[in-house]
């Protein structure tokens, strides 16, 4: 059984990638007091994330926000647990938006999963919305035929009997 957390004022909340577009590993990563939680996570989860909290955003009543400044990932980048889902929420009375990852686990595993509580400011949302952008922005270019990632040596795609495309 893996390690909970609960951050209810964080001052770091972010995502990343690790590695060469195609190959990345994705991160979700949040500090309070100095204690680092990075959790691993799947590029759909940050752009499903990222999605839900401009949305979120949107709906809130209430004017522009400041974004914080780094945005990095911070080292080490030493995962405590893969997610297996993530939930937003809105804690109207202390306005915070909560995220909650759960950890994927193996079906036969003991024990309750992990979860990850992180209760963090519009800013906060905002600069996550405005990072994932960024990450996706550096992802693979799409092929216009199969809508497949393309790698930087080509693909060989579905739809043209094979022949590769650059």
């Amino acid at each position: 059984m893996s390690a909970s957390f609960e951050f209810l004022s964080p001052d770091h909340f972010t995502a990343g990638a690790v590695g060469q577009p195609g190959q990345r590993v994705f991160y979700v990563q949040s500090r309070e007091k100095g204690q680092l939680v990075t959790l691993k996570s799947e590029k759909e989860q940050v752009r499903a994330l990222a999605e839900y909290l401009g949305s979120l955003l949107n709906r809130l009543p209430g004017g522009g926000v400041a974004t914080p400044g780094n945005l990095a990932l911070i080292e080490p980048i030493d995962a405590a647990w893969a997610v297996s889902s993530i939930a937003v929420g809105y804690d109207e009375a202390r306005d915070r938006i909560l995220v909650v990852a759960n950890e994927a686990v193996e079906e036969d595993a003991e024990g309750e999963p992990a979860s990850a509580r992180f209760l963090i400011s519009r800013a906060q949302a905002a600069a996550f919305v405005k990072q994932a952008d960024t990450l996706m922005k550096a992802s693979r270019p799409i092929c216009p035929w199969c809508n497949q990632p393309r790698d930087p040596t080509g693909h060989t795609c579905p739809r043209s009997n094979g022949h590769v495309h650059h």
